[in-house]
């Protein structure tokens, strides 16, 4: 009697991928030797609209395409940080879920929440990458060795980017951002590569 259990597949062999993605020569210069990276939360995670009920602001919506982006660039050695200047239960949420060690939420003075992030991991400002989108970034921006903006960032801050993003915040803006700097880390390719294989099963 034949056995009636059916044999499973042999998985197939991938076929290779090249990456797509360039960026300009300058941008991948300036982002070489970038170790971390400060994101905005309103306007850059975010679309920047805030949705306000009888109880408060309640929800936020996030980009899965920035979550996995973010880990990314934490399993490339670029060290996530969110400085904002909101603090609500979302995004606090948000940033435990991705694993986010450095977060500041509230804060009003981001030059000086970036100093102190910077004293704690021991880095200096040219270590350092920044996408914002408003007024309150620029002290970050203009000191950063590599700063970004969404596409629907104030005009002001557009014109103070080395790079302003294809698309606008909350639709993976930050994503972009993320997938510069693992270009210029070198480890863009091995990182694609290593995803034909394997996902890491967590949620972006």
């Amino acid at each position: 009697m034949s056995d009636p259990t059916p044999m499973a597949a042999a998985t197939p062999w991938p076929r290779p991928i090249s990456p797509v993605l360039n960026f300009a020569p300058e941008l991948l210069l300036a982002a070489q030797g970038v170790r971390a990276a400060i994101f905005d939360v309103d306007g850059c995670l975010t679309d920047g609209r805030i949705y306000i009920g009888e109880h408060g602001e309640s929800v936020k919506a996030f980009s899965t395409l920035d979550g996995h982006g973010i880990k990314l660039l934490a399993r490339a050695g670029i060290e996530p940080v969110v400085i904002t200047g909101r603090d609500t239960p979302a995004v606090r949420r948000r940033c435990a879920d991705l694993g986010i060690v450095h977060a500041f939420h509230g804060i009003h003075d981001k030059l000086a929440a970036a100093e102190r992030v910077l004293a704690l991991l021991g880095l200096g400002w040219h270590e350092l990458a920044v996408i914002g989108d408003d007024w309150p970034d620029l002290p970050l921006m203009v000191r950063c060795a590599l700063a970004c903006a969404p596409a629907q960032a104030h005009a002001e801050v557009r014109a103070a980017a080395h790079h302003v993003t294809a698309v606008p915040g909350g639709q993976g803006a930050a994503r972009e951002f993320c997938d510069l700097l693992l270009c210029a880390s070198g480890r863009y390719a091995s990182l694609l590569a290593g995803h034909l294989a394997t996902l890491d099963g967590a949620t972006a």
